[in-house]
């Protein structure tokens, strides 16, 4: 089995225990970035591991009550949400899905924070939500620049290969108009051999 796909199983496999620990910030998560794609068995296995581990939080989360069941859910959807993105990323090794990696972090921290807000009251708890959806709004920025830039570097590189595609190619006809050019020296069988020579080198028909 391969690290990456490893790697994926350990994110969808977060022990039940999860729920009574503080969820991580997820948001402030480093950008993902390009690996060697999985096959699509390792996703289709990636993606059932990450429902398997979230039916068993959520299940952990029914002995709990009130505000602290809530908070509970929200941090074994945000897991769920975050390990299938994980798993499209690695499977589809595209700056989009690497950017929905970054948002489906956001989204599981901003839920966690606003289940946690509902145990304030009055202006403790108006800021709280409000800072909640700053901090969604920072994070879903920074992913969205980053994916642009990443857009425009692949862009870049494949315009860039194609011109020294083409320079190559107008270079190796320019060449092979020398050569022909150079057969009008000779006549007769000699200029056709010269000719068809000139045609091999050159890959011409």
């Amino acid at each position: 089995m391969s690290r990456l796909l490893i790697a994926l199983l350990m994110t969808a496999g977060i022990a039940v225990a999860g729920c009574s620990t503080p969820q991580r910030n997820v948001s402030q998560a480093a950008p993902v970035r390009a690996t060697t794609p999985i096959t699509k068995d390792a996703y289709d296995v990636a993606v059932r591991n990450a429902e398997t581990q979230a039916r068993n939080d959520k299940d952990a989360c029914a002995s709990r009550g009130g505000n602290a069941k809530d908070i509970c859910l929200a941090e074994a959807n945000g897991r769920e949400k975050i390990a299938k993105a994980e798993a499209e990323a690695a499977y589809r090794n595209t700056p989009k899905a690497r950017e929905d990696v970054r948002e489906a972090r956001a989204e599981a921290t901003y839920n966690v924070a606003k289940e946690k807000c509902d145990d304030l009251a009055g202006n403790t708890k108006d800021v709280c939500v409000k800072e909640a959806d700053a901090a969604l709004v920072r994070a879903k920025a920074d992913a969205k620049v980053d994916r642009v830039e990443a857009d425009a570097q692949k862009d870049a590189a494949i315009k860039q290969a194609d011109a020294r595609q083409q320079a190559a190619q107008d270079k190796r006809d320019a060449d092979y108009k020398v050569a022909i050019e150079k057969c009008d020296a000779f006549a007769g069988a000699n200029k056709t051999a010269c000719i068809n020579d000139a045609k091999l080198r050159f890959g011409k028909s």
